[in-house]
Order: structure tokens, then sequence, then C-alpha cells
């Protein structure tokens, strides 16, 4: 905590001192961010940073293993992510939405794991059955890999699912077909500190050359 405190006041002093007319604005105009970046929710990601962003630049939705459960009717999510979705895109009108999932990711390899284990921790145990269907396709189409080297095929294919759910909202599905809201699956490397993205046309992860736009 001592950490955390030290920090707040360097900010305060040595950062939000030479971005004070930002932060004015943003707290006199309110919030008009590009993209809402979903991500896991794991320290070692940081969004603003690895984007190199300002404040105000991203909506910014992180849980753990960068799920987001499909739209139901009957049956609302109540976790939070279908009302950050609907946010963004209709009230915010974001131009643009990024699933990232990283490596490593604890969440994709509890999913490996016996259930029973986290007998403890309810929420946790309840929370990884959206990763069910990223396991049925991983297991569906790299039958010959082992548990280790699923690992980040697990994560990337994870992305990939997520999209699919993603696109099952109807403020999505409207907004992408007004032709006003693009959907991206990035996949950050911690180690290397690259990010690649999913190139439909090539149905492969790719890194994101800097031309890019």
């Amino acid at each position: 905590m001592r950490k955390l405190i030290h920090g707040i006041h360097r900010f305060r002093k040595e950062f939000w001192s030479q971005d004070q007319e930002l932060y004015r604005r943003l707290a006199e105009r309110g919030q008009f961010p590009d993209a809402l970046f979903i991500t896991c929710s794991d320290s070692r990601i940081a969004p603003l940073q690895i984007t190199q962003g300002q404040p105000g630049d991203l909506f910014i939705l992180r849980n753990i293993g960068n799920f987001v459960p499909p739209y139901s009717e009957e049956r609302l999510d109540s976790s939070g992510v279908g009302a950050a979705v609907e946010y963004a895109v209709q009230y915010l009108e974001v131009r643009d939405i990024i699933v990232c999932g990283h490596s490593d990711c604890g969440a994709l390899k509890a999913l490996y794991r016996d259930r029973s284990k986290f007998a403890c921790m309810p929420h946790v145990a309840k929370w990884l059955e959206h990763g069910d269907r990223t396991m049925e396709v991983v297991e569906a189409n790299y039958p010959g890999l082992s548990r280790e080297d699923r690992y980040e095929i697990t994560s990337q294919e994870n992305v990939l699912v997520q999209m699919e759910n993603l696109r099952t909202y109807p403020a999505v599905k409207k907004a992408a077909r007004d032709g006003r809201l693009h959907v991206h699956a990035w996949y950050f490397e911690i180690g290397t500190g690259l990010i690649h993205r999913y190139s439909p046309e090539r149905e492969e992860y790719e890194p994101i050359r800097e031309e890019e736009h």
C-alpha cells in the first residue's frame, strides 16, 4: 500500500501537472473514447501503456479471461459485460471494439484443471464456464497437441470465440451493419511486447504493422 500511496502523490506532482489541461478538458467535456478495449484482469496488461494512449482514449472493460458472455434476451448478463458493451456502442458511440487476449493467461490455463479444484472459489468456477466453448473449439481443431502446447493456442482461439459472442449483441450488430463499428482481435505477448492481430483473410494472427490504421 505504501508503494501505491507514493505513486498517487508522484502522479499528481509529476504527471498530472504536465497534462492538467487535458484532465480539465476531460472533466468539463466528459469522455469521448475512440474504442472499447476488452481485455483480461491480469496485472501485467496495461492497455493505455501498450497502445501509448492518453486518458480519455479507451473505454476499458476487464475481467478474468477477457470473456464476453453471449447475449440472451431470456437471461440478461449480470456480470456487467453486456452493460459495458451497450454503453460503449450506443451511448459513447465508439468506432472500434478490441478484444485483446494475452500469453500465459491463468484463466485459460485453469480451463484445463478439474473444476472441483475451485470449490472454495465458486464465483471463479462459475465464471470459467464462459471458456467452455473455447475448449470445444481447441479440442476439435488441435487434437494432437499436448496440454502445454495448447495453452497459447487456447488464449488465441478464446479471443475469436469472444468476438463471436460480442457479435450476438443487437447494439453491436446494428452498429457494424451501419458501418460505424469495427471489431478487432488482438493477442499480446507479454515477454516480447509484441501485439498481433487476427487476419480474417489469412485466418491467422500476424504482427500489427506501424503503417496500419
